[in-house]
């Protein structure tokens, strides 16, 4: 039957066996037809709608909502979409939003961590201790937080993969736990000063790429997108698989490039693109890559999808759990690490508060699904931009965090819904 898929010939008769052939036959025709005759601009946006009406929304829901969120907030206060507010907000949202990642991670495995908040304290305390109080160098103090970040997220995962406990108390306890290792680290003071001249804090604050090289850095990106794609398209049609046209990808990149020049533009009226803001957007687009290009990524997708089909694909799925873990905490406390750097100071107060739920909170409004095994890391970067919004545009209208906190809380089930909804109708119309 193998040769005649690869070499179909024309049967006759009526019989099952030669309905069969002719089926298979059509098939095949049908996918060279496509692999020869790739999808052009018009059949990408009938997909698009053909998806959307299945269930598969993508980032349309969030991006809307975000479009929604500057509109109304450009009209109360002209001053929102000033070049100096958003490159207010665009750093002001990379240390919750580094966190936002590594939420990302654990929930494509269909679990969670709570403790991502208290995680960010105790590597900013660890930082302050080394830094300030050993008076050790700079760079063996941010190596320190990480190393705590990783040990703890290997410590959830033997809890987790060993002893059957859910991952819902194991972060829960660590929460808890957290708190009082980041006061033990702190051994009661209420916290260290960095020093604003400190390299670390003026990278954070005060470091702007020139005009350009932020130039530069999005003509290089916008070419390597549209090298992948090439790649990636010529590789579907090489196993006769539907791929896009050059068309298409020509012109998403042109577009792409337009609108990454303007905010470059814009944003350099001012003071320029933060160079932390850059370096958040090049973690985004690593871990993007790991997620959608690597095996590692490919195995997150199978356990979050389905743990039990991928242990007998031969996933180790123990493995997967310990890195998704690792992962997570780690990049919570390299957050804490840029938050502290942020203030200038590594406090009792660092990673408290909204700090847990905004990071969880970003990951599922930008997309990631709390049933596991749906998600990317721009749903980190659309839902913490989608927050960062929300707080900076309540903050210019001189509204106390109240409104904040209910209005985040209505995002936050409002996307929690249309995931559910979202799903149900996923597996309604047969795509899981």
């Amino acid at each position: 039957m193998s040769q005649e898929v690869r070499e179909p010939v024309a049967t006759t008769g009526t019989s099952a066996g030669a309905g069969t052939d002719a089926g298979t036959e059509a098939a095949v025709r049908l996918q060279r037809e496509l692999a020869n005759e790739p999808q052009g601009i018009g059949d990408v946006v009938r997909g698009t709608i053909r998806r959307a009406r299945g269930g598969d929304l993508g980032v349309l829901p969030v991006v809307g909502g975000i479009v929604v969120i500057w509109v109304v907030f450009q009209l109360t206060n002209r001053s929102f979409l000033s070049s100096t507010n958003l490159i207010n907000l665009t750093i002001d949202l990379v240390p919750v939003g580094v966190i936002a990642l590594g939420i990302v991670c654990v929930l494509l495995v269909g679990e969670i961590d709570l403790s991502v908040g208290s995680m960010s304290g105790v590597s900013a305390a660890v930082l302050g201790t080394v830094f300030i109080r050993w008076e050790l160098p700079l760079v063996l103090g941010v190596l320190a937080a990480l190393a705590a970040g990783a040990l703890v997220g290997w410590i959830y995962a033997q809890a987790y993969n060993r002893l059957g406990v859910p991952s819902f108390v194991i972060t829960l306890a660590g929460l808890l736990g957290l708190l009082g290792v980041q006061l033990w680290v702190l051994t009661g003071r209420d916290g260290y000063n960095l020093g604003f001249d400190s390299p670390i804090v003026r990278f954070t604050s005060l470091a702007f790429v020139p005009a350009w090289l932020a130039y530069a850095l999005v003509v290089v990106a916008v070419a390597a997108s549209l090298g992948l794609g090439l790649a990636g398209s010529r590789a579907r049609r090489a196993h006769d698989l539907p791929a896009v046209s050059t068309q298409w990808l020509l012109l998403r990149s042109a577009v792409l490039l337009l609108a990454l020049a303007f905010a470059v533009y814009y944003l350099s009226l001012k003071r320029g693109v933060p160079w932390l803001f850059v370096c958040f957007i090049g973690l985004v687009l690593a871990m993007q890559y790991l997620l959608t290009r690597t095996r590692f990524g490919r195995n997150l997708y199978a356990v979050g999808g389905n743990t039990e089909a991928a242990r007998r694909a031969g996933i180790d799925v123990r493995k997967v759990y310990t890195s998704a873990f690792v992962l997570c905490s780690s990049l919570a406390a390299l957050g804490g690490i840029l938050a502290a750097s942020r203030l200038g100071a590594a406090t009792q107060d660092t990673g408290t508060g909204d700090v847990n739920l905004n990071a969880i909170a970003a990951a599922v409004i930008g997309g990631t699904s709390l049933f596991g095994g749906r998600g990317t890391a721009i749903s980190a970067l659309l839902g913490i931009l989608v927050i960062g919004s929300i707080s900076s545009g309540l903050t210019l209208q001189q509204l106390d965090s109240s409104y904040r906190f209910m209005i985040t809380g209505a995002v936050l089930l409002l996307a929690v819904a249309l995931d559910s909804v979202a799903r149900r109708s996923r597996q309604a119309s047969g795509r899981g």
